[in-house]
């Protein structure tokens, strides 16, 4: 259990630290050792979020096979209302009533084949356009990353919506 209450004041840490740089960042501009920080502190609380959240489940697991799980009265009754809750009895089908396990089955599967079967469709083709080739340049600065200027130029040039 302290290792729950030990991530769980890490992640607490972390949070603080992230919102330190967030309200930082809003202040001033950022440095890059300061994104690539904040960069790190977000997925250290991914990380051990994820991982606290594991540590819990298997936790209640535990408790469950320590006390919950005796051949009980109620943890049977918890089994069946699952089983009627999971199981398909009968469907509707055109007007029809299907029931019985087999009948379901192979309905259920043909209504699924017909829907998820391919249909032929003609569809245009570009076998008579001309298109314009990027040079290695043009294609080189589709890849590089964006400036600070141009995502402030972006967000400025933006509606209010």
């Amino acid at each position: 259990m302290s290792h729950t209450n030990t991530l769980s004041g890490k992640i607490a840490s972390l949070n603080d630290m992230q919102a330190a740089i967030g309200e930082k960042g809003v202040e001033e501009e950022l440095s890059k050792e300061e994104f690539v920080e904040l960069h790190g502190i977000s997925s250290d609380i991914h990380s051990l979020s994820w991982l606290n959240t594991s540590i819990c489940w298997q936790q209640s697991r535990l408790t469950w096979l320590r006390e919950g799980d005796a051949n009980s009265k109620y943890f049977h009754y918890v089994l069946s209302c699952r089983r009627r809750r999971n199981s398909l009895g009968s469907i509707l089908v055109s007007a029809l009533v299907v029931e019985g396990v087999q009948p379901v089955c192979q309905t259920v599967f043909s209504l699924f084949a017909c829907h998820f079967q391919a249909h032929y469709m003609v569809r245009p083709t570009v076998d008579d356009f001309l298109f314009w080739g990027l040079s290695y340049d043009e294609g080189g600065g589709l890849l590089k990353p964006f400036s600070i200027e141009e995502v402030k130029t972006a967000i400025w040039d933006c509606d209010s919506f």
